[in-house]
């Protein structure tokens, strides 16, 4: 019998394909991981699309019933040293989350909750959160990608149990080369969805259409229930980006990295986010970034280093930030080489698995001080 300490896994695995989802299929996955814990896992998703996500279908019910039955027998047929769970922190996901961590509970068991979305205090005072984030949170670890995200946990969540671990992702050295596009390319990678700036985007480039700057812009990322193709064509349409702006819908594999190696700039103009795992994808094809502060995204787009940053939900900020890289060739190379410095030195697949496995390893020991 093995003497490894035992984990039970509880968060959304893909599909779809959104920064949890690929977080967790990451530890899933690590040999590092998987050579000091044994681990059982529950696919708590209810969604297996993302026009799914935050609308209601009949299954979804059933496949919660089923998650919550499959972890209530594993903790009946076995004794875990840690619960590990990625749930949501605020509005309706949170209340179908909630009772995957309190079950975990009802056992006596450590809990690590791992942190990949915000929100919980906007609704720290409403009910039924001012009682239940308290009673889910109580004595549970939390793992934040950043420090920037803590202010919307604070109230709930002490400083001393909260644990940092920034993503990380494989990084293969794309050795720079010249793109030798006539035209500058701009990529945006993303569901599209109006809190990843899809808009705001689409507006800049309306500005700079009208300053006579010469570009294109590919977006590619999946539809989901508040932009589908035809809404963003007819969005498209009405800017007069028809000649400039292309969908490409969900790219995987060889074709999504033909579009960051075709790329010039990656513009990712989020409003929500907590870390960006697109930004390191960029980076690790030597490209620069023009994003927002949102989130942990300043602890990787470090402003004039590596890209810029633009004042959220503001289309000439944004176009201000474009044009500067689209009038400046050996900028946009700097740019791309510095964070792909950046990349290797801070965000690798093999930092992140290390700082998850201290994480664990942390929490095991329960020390006073967990906050390094």
């Amino acid at each position: 019998m093995s003497d490894k300490p035992r984990v039970l896994f509880i968060g959304s695995l893909p599909p779809p394909i959104h920064g949890s989802a690929v977080v967790t299929q990451q530890i899933k996955d690590s040999e590092l991981i998987g050579e000091f814990f044994l681990g059982d896992w529950v696919n708590m998703s209810t969604s297996r699309q993302m026009k799914e996500i935050g609308k209601w279908t009949l299954s979804k019910p059933f496949r919660l019933i089923g998650a919550l039955g499959k972890t209530l027998w594993f903790l009946l047929k076995k004794q875990y040293d840690i619960c590990y769970l990625t749930i949501a922190c605020h509005g309706g996901a949170f209340l179908k989350d909630a009772p995957f961590v309190l079950l975990c509970k009802l056992f006596d068991n450590k809990i690590i909750i791992h942190q990949h979305n915000k929100g919980m205090s906007k609704d720290v005072d409403r009910w039924p959160y001012r009682w239940l984030l308290p009673l889910v949170y109580k004595n549970a670890k939390v793992i934040l990608l950043s420090w920037n995200l803590y202010p919307d946990i604070e109230r709930v969540v002490p400083k001393g149990n909260v644990m940092i671990c920034p993503n990380g992702i494989i990084v293969t050295d794309h050795e720079y080369k010249e793109r030798n596009n006539p035209i500058p390319r701009l990529l945006f990678l993303s569901n599209l969805m109006p809190s990843k700036g899809v808009f705001v985007l689409l507006d800049a480039l309306k500005l700079l259409k009208v300053k006579g700057y010469s570009f294109v812009c590919d977006f590619v990322g999946g539809e989901t229930k508040e932009i589908n193709a035809q809404r963003f064509a007819n969005e498209v349409n009405k800017r007069g980006l028809n000649k400039l702006v292309t969908y490409h819908g969900r790219k995987y594999g060889d074709e999504k990295e033909k579009m960051y190696n075709n790329s010039d700039i990656f513009v990712f103009p989020t409003e929500n986010e907590t870390f960006g795992l697109v930004i390191l994808e960029a980076m690790s094809h030597h490209m620069p970034i023009i994003s927002t502060d949102e989130g942990g995204i300043p602890d990787i787009v470090k402003d004039g280093l590596n890209g810029l940053i633009a004042e959220k939900r503001d289309p000439e900020s944004l176009a201000k930030c474009i044009s500067q890289l689209l009038e400046d060739p050996e900028l946009r190379r700097q740019m791309g080489e510095n964070g792909f410095k950046i990349l290797q030195e801070k965000f690798t697949k093999e930092q992140f698995e290390r700082t998850m496995l201290s994480v664990f390893n942390k929490v095991l020991r329960q020390t006073d001080n967990i906050t390094d």
